[in-house]
């Protein structure tokens, strides 16, 4: 009779699923011993692992925070003013576009006053 009785394994299972759904991860199969261990040493692997590599993960858009508004457009009247903000990362792989990077408000001075002297003296003071 043999010294040892050489190993039962049962047959590798299916590759698991891919551990992440995009990008780079790992997957795994299994074996089974089937004879008992007490008949011998069986120094087989029971687990294999290996890479898989999936479609790329998607890359949103992303953005720097707004600006300070910027001062109005005109000294007198009405006028606008806009912020802006810079794109950081461009979208890839079908990730969110990018939303709008400029954005302009309406602003409006003091009234423009035509002619000097009084009416300039009776806004000072209303003020």
């Amino acid at each position: 009779l043999p010294d040892t009785i050489p190993c039962l394994l049962s047959p590798w299972s299916e590759w698991s699923d891919c551990s992440v759904t995009c990008g780079k991860g790992m997957r795994t199969r299994q074996r089974m011993l089937k004879s008992a261990a007490e008949l011998g040493d069986c120094n087989e692997e029971l687990e294999q692992a290996e890479k898989c590599m999936l479609p790329e993960c998607p890359i949103d858009c992303e953005l720097t925070e707004w600006s300070q508004w910027s001062e109005c457009n005109t000294s007198c009247g009405k006028g606008h003013m806009i912020r802006t903000r810079m794109i950081k990362i461009e979208p890839q792989f079908g990730g969110a576009a990018c939303p709008e990077t400029v954005q302009r408000t309406k602003c409006r001075v003091r009234k423009c006053l035509r002619g000097a002297g009084m009416e300039k003296r009776r806004w000072k003071e209303a003020r």
